[in-house]
């Protein structure tokens, strides 16, 4: 089982999912239990607030020495252990003190034990009873009675309004309720409380008749709901999924985290970062991959590396034929004075230096792709960019008389590269656009803010949009410059491509606007001194 889990990612993620749900359930049968404990106390506390409300708002209107006697009779009434303390006697909690000061009851059980303040005083009523019964509930509703007998009657509403009745809707009725009947009549008439019961709900009501009056005082119905409440029910529900989708995000974040390295990886690989490795963290599905991701990386390395070595090293060896034939063809030609012979022997000798030249440029075509690695091996210089062009003009411009080549009007800029590389690559294009170009070329330098930009513009055919892509290829030349005559080994621009490469830049080729021939582009991005 073990080997299992560990060679398979996804398996993993859904046992923690099933492991966050199970989480996920405890909480939520958790909370619902903590709400079930809130919702038991709240309508304890209800259920007590009539009662208590009653006996403190008439303590409230007596004198202190009236008090006792009156806090005795309540408790023959109502069945209860009455005991009146000040509220600096007892240590009460934050909360609890909190509540008591604004006129909430304080209920605890196994016993109960009430606990209000008497209105505008330090002092609070304490009950203490083994178990709330019908007497309790009579009671309250006969003291509430004689409360309301005693007072006028256009003052019963708005004294009744003023009780905090809790669960007990009270009512009084100038009529009976039509469902009353002559027996039920006859209970309320001798002063006795009526106990109704609505069966659909089982909700109980309590009706009492005031003393030699018709008016019946209702209290109820009194239910206890079988549901949680809508208020109660959002938070949990809320909690619940809040809960959940933090587990499921930390496990997706981890696998994404994963995933995003071996994207960064392959990244930096395709930009020439060959030595960039996948650190493996585990043996199951993801970690494989990672291992496949190093091992084809390796080998992709070695490859090129295998490939450079042949290059360099078949290059170095062409060198040595070469050398020899050039030394026999100056041999035999320091031995004839035959004009034709002469002949034969300086074209073999420019076949033999277009050779060499050629071999110069496969060997640096190689040196920049083992040693630069965008940019992390060139050693970095200040470089005066239109000194530089004006070197790149001062050699080339003598070698194509027939060319005018202009370096435009701009700023002095100064760019932090490698002198040498750039110079070549920057030569390169103005080469190229020598070969192509018919009267006139232009080389134009831009600084911006990120990023330097250098132009070199002709007035030849230009390229066609469908050979932009290839032209920076190793050995690719467009059709019209395959003549002899034209020259070129079709590595120039591809070693134009790795310097800028390895300066972390680009080169790009569109027509020029002003010339209407080819613009090629090297855009090298500003480094920071190191000074």
């Amino acid at each position: 089982m073990q080997r299992l889990l560990s060679h398979s990612a996804f398996l993993k993620f859904y046992l923690l999912l099933g492991l966050a749900l199970c989480v996920v359930l405890l909480i939520a049968l958790g909370g619902r239990s903590f709400i079930e404990q809130v919702r038991r106390e709240d309508y304890h506390e209800q259920l007590a607030a009539l009662p208590m409300s009653l006996m403190t708002q008439q303590l409230a209107d007596v004198s202190e020495e009236e008090r006792n006697s009156l806090v005795n009779y309540f408790a023959e009434r109502l069945g209860m252990q009455l005991t009146l303390r000040r509220m600096s006697e007892v240590e009460l909690g934050y909360f609890a003190g909190k509540r008591i000061e604004r006129g909430s009851v304080l209920v605890t059980e196994d016993p109960w034990r009430l606990r209000q303040r008497v209105p505008e005083s330090q002092w609070f009523l304490e009950a203490t009873l083994p178990a709330w019964s019908d007497r309790q509930w009579e009671g309250s509703i006969l003291l509430l009675g004689e409360w309301l007998k005693a007072l006028p009657r256009d003052e019963r509403e708005a004294n009744l309004t003023s009780l905090r009745s809790g669960n007990w809707p009270l009512t009084l009725l100038n009529t009976l309720p039509d469902n009353i009947t002559s027996q039920q009549q006859s209970q309320l008439a001798l002063g006795n409380v009526l106990t109704l019961l609505v069966s659909e709900k089982l909700a109980v009501s309590l009706l009492y008749q005031l003393p030699d009056e018709d008016v019946w005082l209702m209290a109820g119905p009194v239910s206890r709901g079988d549901t949680l409440p809508m208020n109660l029910q959002l938070p949990l529900l809320i909690g619940v999924m809040a809960v959940l989708g933090l587990i499921i995000y930390l496990i997706m974040r981890s696998i994404e985290a994963r995933m995003a390295r071996l994207e960064l990886a392959a990244t930096r690989i395709a930009s020439g970062r060959l030595e960039t490795r996948v650190k493996i963290e585990s043996d199951d599905f993801l970690g494989r991959l990672g291992m496949a991701f190093n091992g084809m990386a390796s080998q992709v390395q070695t490859l090129l590396r295998g490939q450079q070595e042949m290059i360099r090293a078949v290059s170095h060896e062409l060198r040595t034929p070469v050398a020899r034939i050039r030394f026999a063809v100056q041999m035999v030609e320091d031995m004839t004075d035959q004009p034709a012979i002469r002949r034969q022997l300086q074209g073999i000798d420019a076949d033999i230096s277009e050779l060499d030249e050629l071999v110069d440029e496969i060997l640096t075509y190689a040196r920049l792709g083992g040693e630069t690695v965008n940019g992390a091996e060139l050693e970095m210089a200040l470089v005066d960019c239109r000194a530089m062009a004006e070197r790149v003009i001062d050699t080339l411009a003598p070698l194509n008389e027939g060319l005018t080549i202009e370096l435009a009007d701009g700023p002095d800029i100064e760019l932090l590269a490698e002198p040498r590389y750039l110079q070549r690559a920057l030569q390169n294009l103005v080469g190229n656009a020598c070969r192509y170009g018919k009267k006139h070329l232009i080389i134009r330098l831009w600084s911006e803010d990120q990023l330097v930009r250098i132009d070199v513009e002709d007035d030849g055919p230009g390229i066609p949009a469908d050979a932009r892509v290839d032209i920076f290829k190793p050995f690719t030349r467009l059709d019209d410059s395959r003549a002899r005559s034209l020259g070129g080994y079709g590595l120039g621009l591809s070693i134009v491509q790795k310097i800028m490469a390895g300066h972390g830049g680009s080169v790009t080729v569109d027509t020029s606007p002003a010339l209407g021939g080819a613009r090629f582009t090297l855009l090298v991005p500003r480094r920071e001194s190191l000074v």
